[in-house]
């Protein structure tokens, strides 16, 4: 106990900010409610909110996009006229940005960067040809507006491919700086198969980037090949991915994107924290966007939700249905392929339901269609982002369907629980350390599980859950069980603590 007592002193003597409330800055490309396209703007605002009840000082830089409304946000210029340089011969040699902020009630004060040609006349968030170029601008904006601003950070966290020039521009551009040379960088993944503007499983050796030369001039035709996501994780003091078992399947050609061996060489330094969700925003009992509100102890009220979710979508009514929901992107990764091939099967040889909401591929958001056609009164879609139709999902559906090929966390199954609703997943990334099995004989388990990825193997697993669902007494102790799971941020939040603390001490080693 005395050995312990003593390195912990000289820990605390060596590494002063180790032991005391961190300043942190998370950058990313989305928080919401400001901007949320993926679930990323939702871990950003949930965590630093987690990381506020802590005792720690977060704040957030994102851009400032077209879509976000001034009159409902109110912000104030922090800086105005701010030059970000661009480098090379090209023109401009500099962009002029604003920096404004804005502090939510109970949130994370947010600073944006404001620039009106690459942020505030796009309508979308992503999807542009020029990314690299409005991302490269992020990066490096942020650290010029760290220069020209008093207050400092610890640790600055960054966030995905978006992101990952930060942790790069800090090693090597900045690393002579007096205001910031010494601060460390976290570098998250929060899904490895998005690296930048091009595919990065189809790269000739001409376009390879490997991340260790030079950060390539804004306007260059180079920057647009460069993978910023490899740079991040070369980069970073600290590097995480959004589940334990995600930060093991990566180290793999399976999973890894191309960046495996990367990975492999990195592993001292790569970890792995489960995402949480926010359990006052998303409470069945206070949610004002579900039809009744109810609690583990009034499960009974929970059955008006459903009666309200089969009129929304035009189901045929009655609280004996078997409602299966899906909220999420529509694309290959959800497991959208292995899904469409089975439903017709279960919708033909069973009374159940299906409804589904989220946007993304238009073949999938077709197919769908198609379905509800072929359907009446037992499919509905919406295709479309919005912004209540999740929470009323989750309400009323009596089983939550994600059949993902791969998920790096999988934050919908956690909320669908919460609300009653049980996941169906393949056990893989984020989902296998979340989602247990229903054991009805030991009376475990939140949810169904599957390993292969494969049509059947989903096919069974839903109607064992729909001959489960017609023995009230262990369905009931299955829904009290997710709904008693316990994945709230204050435990991952505390596990991030731990990961910028550990950048303080890896980034201090490398300069001594």
């Amino acid at each position: 106990m005395k050995a312990r007592q003593s390195l912990l002193g000289q820990v605390t003597h060596v590494f002063p900010k180790v032991m005391s409330p961190l300043r942190v800055l998370i950058v990313i490309p989305e928080v919401f409610p400001y901007a949320s396209v993926g679930g990323v703007s939702r871990v950003a605002a949930h965590l630093s909110k987690a990381l506020l009840e802590l005792g720690h000082d977060a704040r957030l830089f994102m851009p400032k996009y077209g879509m976000i409304d001034e009159s409902k946000y109110p912000m104030e210029m922090v800086v105005e006229g701010l030059r970000v340089r661009t480098d090379g011969d090209s023109t401009p040699s500099e962009i002029i940005c604003n920096v404004k902020t804005c502090q939510a009630g109970g949130q994370a004060r947010v600073y944006f960067l404001e620039n009106m040609e690459y942020y505030e006349k796009r309508a979308n968030v992503y999807g542009y040809s020029d990314d690299p170029v409005r991302f490269a601008l992020l990066s490096r904006g942020v650290l010029e507006f760290l220069r020209h601003f008093e207050w400092k950070p610890d640790v600055i966290h960054a966030n995905d491919w978006q992101t990952g020039l930060v942790p790069n521009f800090l090693r090597t551009t900045y690393a002579k700086s007096q205001e910031l040379g010494g601060i460390p960088s976290l570098f998250t993944i929060h899904n490895l198969n998005y690296q930048g503007m091009f595919d990065h499983r189809q790269v000739s050796e001409l376009d390879f980037d490997d991340g260790r030369e030079a950060i390539a001039p804004f306007f260059s035709e180079r920057l647009k090949k460069q993978n910023l996501m490899r740079r991040g994780i070369i980069y970073a003091d600290v590097v995480n991915t959004v589940s334990e078992t995600y930060a093991r399947e990566i180290l793999t050609p399976d999973f890894g994107e191309g960046l495996d061996k990367l990975l492999l060489e990195v592993r001292s330094k790569l970890f792995g924290v489960v995402n949480g969700i926010d359990y006052e925003d998303y409470n069945p009992a206070t949610d004002p966007l579900i039809s009744v509100n109810y609690s583990i102890s009034s499960l009974d009220k929970r059955r008006e939700n459903k009666l309200a979710l089969q009129k929304e979508y035009g189901l045929d009514e009655g609280d004996e249905k078997f409602i299966v929901g899906m909220v999420g992107r529509l694309v290959e990764q959800k497991g959208l392929d292995i899904l469409l091939e089975v439903l017709p099967h279960f919708l033909e040889e069973f009374d159940v339901q299906f409804v589904a909401t989220g946007g993304g591929e238009e073949k999938y958001a077709s197919a769908l269609r198609d379905l509800a056609k072929r359907f009446p009164g037992k499919v509905g879609v919406h295709t479309m982002f919005n912004e209540s139709l999740p929470r009323i999902i989750y309400a009323g559906s009596n089983c939550f369907v994600v059949p993902s090929r791969f998920e790096p966390a999988g934050l919908t199954p956690l909320e669908a629980m919460r609300y009653g609703c049980i996941p169906l997943v393949r056990k893989t990334g984020g989902l296998a350390d979340t989602v247990t099995d229903l054991n009805v004989k030991e009376n475990t388990g939140t949810g169904f599980v599957f390993k292969a990825y494969d049509r059947w193997a989903l096919f069974s697993q839903l109607v064992r859950a729909y001959e489960n669902f017609r023995h009230p007494e262990v369905w009931k102790g299955l829904v009290k069980r997710a709904m008693a799971a316990d994945f709230s941020w204050n435990a991952s939040a505390k596990k991030y603590v731990g990961l910028y603390r550990k950048a303080l001490i890896f980034h201090q080693r490398k300069t001594e």
